[in-house]
Parts: C-alpha cells; sequence; structure tokens
C-alpha cells in the first residue's frame, strides 16, 4: 500500500467502525491488566466469562492475593493455560503491591518488569487504559497488516515498527483497536469477506474473494 493511501485507509475504517474499542470488560487499569495477561491463546468472549465472575469477588492485586491461586484457578479454570496464568497473576499481583503500591504503571520498562506481561502486553495496557500510541500487534494485525500490504514484515516486532511509522497521528491512538476488530470481523484468515470490506479498493491481497 502507497504511504498516499494511509489516510484514505483509516478514515474509512473509522467510518467503518465508529467505536474503537477493546472487547474485553474491564473497569480499571488493573483489570484490563489481568484480562490481557487471561487473553494469550484465549479469546476475549472467555475470558469476560471468567472476568465477570472473578472481578465481583476480587479485583484488586490484595484481593487475588487473598483468594490464594487455587481460589483463583476456580473462577479461570476455563480459560486455555489456566494453571501457569493463574500463577504469573500471583505473582504480578506482588510485584503490583511491591513495587507500585497496587497500581499499574504508565510506562513500558515498569509494565514490562511485571510477572507474566511482555511487549504486546503491556502496548495493549499502555494505549487502551493510559491513551499511548502504541499498538499491539497480535495475529489478526499480523494478518491484516501482511496481506493488506498495510506494513509487511516476518515479525510481530517489524511489524510492530512499520505500522508506527506508517500511521497519521490522528489514527494513531485508534489504530490498534480498528486493526483488531477489522482482523476479527472483516478480514477473517479462512474466508475474508471481501465484498463487504469498507478497504477493498486500497487492499494489495490477490486472492481477493469477491464473487
Amino acid at each position: 500500500m502507497q504511504p498516499r493511501h494511509y489516510e484514505e485507509f483509516y478514515r474509512s475504517l473509522a467510518a467503518a467502525i465508529p467505536e474503537p474499542k477493546t472487547e474485553l470488560r474491564s473497569r480499571s487499569a488493573y483489570q484490563l491488566l489481568v484480562a490481557v495477561v487471561l487473553s494469550a491463546q484465549a479469546t476475549d468472549i472467555s475470558v469476560n466469562k471468567a472476568t465477570d465472575r472473578l472481578y465481583p469477588v476480587a479485583n484488586t492485586p490484595e484481593a487475588i492475593l487473598e483468594l490464594g491461586e487455587e481460589g483463583l484457578k476456580a473462577y479461570i479454570k476455563t480459560i486455555g493455560l489456566y494453571n501457569s496464568k493463574a500463577k504469573n497473576i500471583m505473582r504480578l499481583c506482588e510485584d503490583l503491591l511491591r513495587l507500585h503500591d497496587g497500581e499499574v504503571p504508565d510506562n513500558r520498562k515498569d509494565l514490562e518488569a511485571l510477572a507474566g506481561v511482555g511487549r504486546k502486553t503491556a502496548n495493549v495496557v499502555l494505549n487502551t487504559a493510559f491513551g499511548q500510541p502504541t499498538m499491539a500487534v497480535d495475529t489478526h494485525i499480523f494478518r491484516v497488516s501482511n496481506r493488506l500490504g498495510l506494513a509487511p514484515g516476518k515479525t510481530v516486532l517489524e511489524v510492530e515498527k512499520k505500522l508506527l511509522k506508517a500511521i497519521p497521528d490522528e489514527f494513531m491512538i485508534d489504530a490498534h483497536h480498528w486493526l483488531i476488530l477489522h482482523g476479527r470481523y472483516t478480514c477473517l484468515a479462512r474466508k475474508p469477506r471481501c465484498r463487504e470490506c469498507p478497504v477493498e479498493p486500497l487492499c494489495r491481497f490477490k486472492d481477493k474473494q469477491l464473487g
């Protein structure tokens, strides 16, 4: 995709998705952080079902630690890899209390120093909770970026860096959610809905399904 088309591309997505936001339910930066940790290799729907039960009982680091690892597992056992995620969340809560008085830090260095928090998780929290111009590249965004010729790359980090350079400033805060929602509901992995796609005229995908 040519740079001259970037603005039109994001304006088209903005028109199609006027309220871009995460589908993970949360009411605080802490709840979002835990939800994102739980969402690794799991659907947002499955995470929401678990946190809808968990958060009314324990929605702070102190409350999670009081619940205990086995107690936490009882709420998240329907999510894949729940054993390791429970361990990470317990350690995460300990880190937050020990290092940040229970508050979620608003910078990458401190976020990535927390147990169970990698670059993608940090990017989601920085963008969604703190409104910072970051780009969390998941499987949907990686696919869309390569398929459309938007920011082709062989690695997640390469795609992330290219997107950050290519996204016009006025669209930067919402770009992550536009791209992930576009990949989740329109530019599907196996059967992309090209006939319904708002950015199809700009797309460089060779195997469009327009029939």
